[in-house]
């Protein structure tokens, strides 16, 4: 079953997706990638007549997350006059999800509140054990080394372990609730439910509280451990300790410097808003312990229209941990490119996708025609991006410690480009085989990083060897690819020149700098490659255009991405960062064509958030809604790009000496 949530939580143990009223969709522990523990699991009210589940039509629903953390606040309101409030968060430190109800009623109110589970532990739904142990005030699901555990506060009055079976319907425990009373089994073995519950009496002037906490562990008795510490501490206490954790490290980040916009003030608090959504989002998408990264939190477990997103691929990941550098987190760099160190193939490359643990995650990319070269360059790259930032001795002690994957990774590279171009793979998008515009930019960028850092190592030889491939790749590249129409064809796909246009073509610039606008001819192809991405790729939507992947896509009915915009907005504004906004009218002009233009695509990509705050991989052409892979953290890496640019960009203005006699830097940032 596909669902895609619309907002996350988590720790540094515990991943958990969530519908926008509350309803948990994933449950990921021990790893953000495996396993999923819950098919489903939510609140419902009993009348007295009939459930009224926390899902249901009837409820009006507005989520959240509270200011700088990861904590989800969600206030439903009902046509009968209830409303029901929940605070959602992850325990600081133990991979606990605490979820308090609030549940308030215009008038007196006597039912029933109910807490449902359908769990799958450890992935498994037929071979499952439960049982209740009310004296302690637990209710447990396991198998083998998965345990989850269900308590509350206060005690629940009634339980029910059931099968979660039609054939069985009278133990079932969502049948069970029903009439409004729990059967209260101790436990079973099988394809299990399970509901706890208690009395709810509500008066105007007195709102009925329930806190229930979900845990997860290795171990019976580590269970029980784990939920007697949250039980015995005041809820108050570990939510605020849960937002100072949260609010603090989210203090480190580098300082925004953001222009005004004409006061636009609201897109600059968005902005500002989405680089702190970013960042705590890619914080709870990574495996703090190794390093790695889930492209998304997986919702597509059977592959039924896709081939999932639940793992890692080191082109998506180097360009997070970049971005993370930037931001102020370099930490993310360090642990990555150790993970990348150990997942490292014999012949220098890297697999096309991980699970988080390093081993080869399920793929297509099983043989050498069928891998992803890209990926083996896009580390190189990201490797030297971090290298440049370091200090000694630190930066000699990263340079023994890489060298070797370096060495090795380039000369995989060396032997993949005999003929001065890739030889046949697949390419980034996973939908064509063939040599590619792309992949040829990130063996440029990364033969060209290995050449850095060979220089440092004293390999004069293999730095020059491996300067001359990439240069002879970008020289082949362009005398073979660059079309008279003026941008780069896809590459070479079914033995014939594939001049459709392709939203990654913009990487000969950004990411990977194979062109550069300090040389103008090659200032001018970059201009004509922008001018036909957004020509033949832009896709109308939430009152701008959004770009798609390419023109013949048909994955998800061709809609517009938001990697795929955001690359154009930050090639603007790598553009703009290159002019001289006071130096002479032609240039101030093209200045603020460039962030004008960019800043328009950075609109249209906020737009296409989920309610609270979640960058997804699409939009919907029709609707302009949130749409596949949610969150994607390559989205939240190219938005912090962006904002990262303009935050040069306005430091550059602000110091600017003719800022003075200038005036304000509106003007270069106009929107209208």
């Amino acid at each position: 079953m596909i669902r895609q949530p619309n907002a996350i939580l988590g720790n540094d143990r515990l991943l958990v997706t969530m519908g926008k009223k509350g309803e948990i969709f994933g449950f990921y522990y021990p790893g953000r990638d495996f396993a999923q523990h819950v098919e489903e699991s939510q609140a419902c009210i009993h009348d007295g007549k009939e459930l009224i589940w926390s899902n249901a039509r009837e409820w009006v629903s507005d989520q959240k997350y509270i200011e700088n953390t990861n904590i989800v606040s969600t206030e439903m309101k009902n046509h009968n006059g209830l409303q029901m409030d929940i605070l959602d968060f992850v325990h600081p430190s133990l991979p606990v999800l605490v979820r308090k109800y609030r549940i308030t009623s215009q008038r007196s109110f006597n039912g029933k509140f109910f807490y449902y589970s359908n769990l799958q532990v450890g992935e498994i739904k037929k071979k499952n054990s439960a049982f209740c142990d009310y004296d302690s005030g637990l209710l447990a699901q396991y198998w083998k080394s998965h345990y989850i555990g269900i308590s509350s506060d206060p005690i629940f009055k009634e339980w029910q372990i059931g099968k979660a079976m039609d054939t069985i319907w009278w133990t079932n425990a969502k049948f069970d609730m029903e009439d409004g009373k729990l059967q209260k089994k101790h436990e079973d073995i099988g394809n299990l439910n399970c509901a706890i519950g208690w009395d709810l009496n509500i008066d105007v002037e007195k709102p009925a509280e329930f806190t229930v906490f979900i845990g997860a562990a290795s171990r019976r008795n580590t269970l029980y451990r784990k939920m007697r510490q949250v039980q015995k501490k005041n809820f108050e206490d570990i939510y605020n300790e849960t937002q100072e954790k949260w609010i603090k490290w989210l203090s480190r980040k580098k300082l925004l410097e953001l222009p005004d916009y004409l006061g636009f003030e609201k897109f600059k608090l968005e902005m500002q808003m989405t680089f702190n959504r970013s960042l705590l989002t890619l914080t709870i998408l990574n495996d703090p312990g190794r390093g790695s990264f889930v492209a998304a939190p997986e919702f597509d477990h059977e592959f039924e229209m896709s081939g999932g997103y639940g793992y890692c691929w080191n082109r998506d990941s180097a360009e997070i941990v970049t971005s993370l550098l930037e931001a102020g987190y370099p930490e993310y760099c360090s642990r990555f490119f150790k993970w990348c160190k150990a997942t490292q193939m014999h012949d220098g490359s890297w697999f096309q996708r991980y699970w988080l643990d390093g081993n080869k995650a399920p793929s297509w990319g099983n043989f050498s025609f069928s891998t992803q070269i890209d990926e083996t360059g896009s580390t190189i790259f990201a490797m030297d991006q971090y290298y440049r930032t370091l200090q000694h001795p630190i930066k000699d002690e990263f340079l023994e410690s890489i060298w070797a994957t370096v060495l090795n990774a380039a000369e995989y590279l060396m032997r993949r480009t005999a003929e001065g171009m890739h030889d046949p793979c697949i390419g980034l998008w996973e939908t064509h085989t063939g040599v590619f515009t792309y992949t040829n930019a990130a063996i440029y960028a990364g033969l060209l990083s290995a050449a850095n850092i060979a220089i440092d190592y004293n390999e004069r030889g293999l730095a020059d060897r491996w300067t001359e491939r990439a240069e002879l790749i970008k020289k082949t590249t362009i005398d073979r690819f660059w079309l008279d129409d003026e941008y780069f064809a896809r590459g070479i796909t079914n033995g014939q020149l594939d001049t459709a246009i392709d939203a990654s073509i913009i990487g000969t610039f950004v990411p990977f700098g194979m062109l550069s606008p300090e040389i103008p001819k090659e200032k001018e192809m970059i201009k004509s490659i922008m001018e036909n991405i957004e020509k033949h790729l832009r896709v109308p939507v939430n009152d701008h255009f959004g770009i798609k992947r390419y023109v013949d896509d048909n994955y998800i009915e061709g809609n517009p991405w938001i990697v795929t915009t955001l690359w154009l907005s930050k090639a603007m504004l790598e553009m703009a960062s290159d002019i001289d906004p006071y130096d002479g009218d032609t240039e101030n002009k093209e200045h603020r064509k460039l962030t004008h233009d960019a800043l328009k695509y950075i609109q249209w990509s906020l737009k296409g958030r989920t309610g609270a705050g979640m960058l997804p991989e699409q939009v919907n052409k029709y609707t302009g809604s949130p749409a596949w892979a949610i969150p994607l953290s390559w989205s939240c890496a190219l938005m912090m790009d962006n904002i990262l640019l303009l935050d040069e960009i306005q430091r550059k203005l602000n110091s600017s000496k003719e800022m003075e006699h200038t005036g304000s830097s509106h003007d270069i940032f106009r929107l209208s």
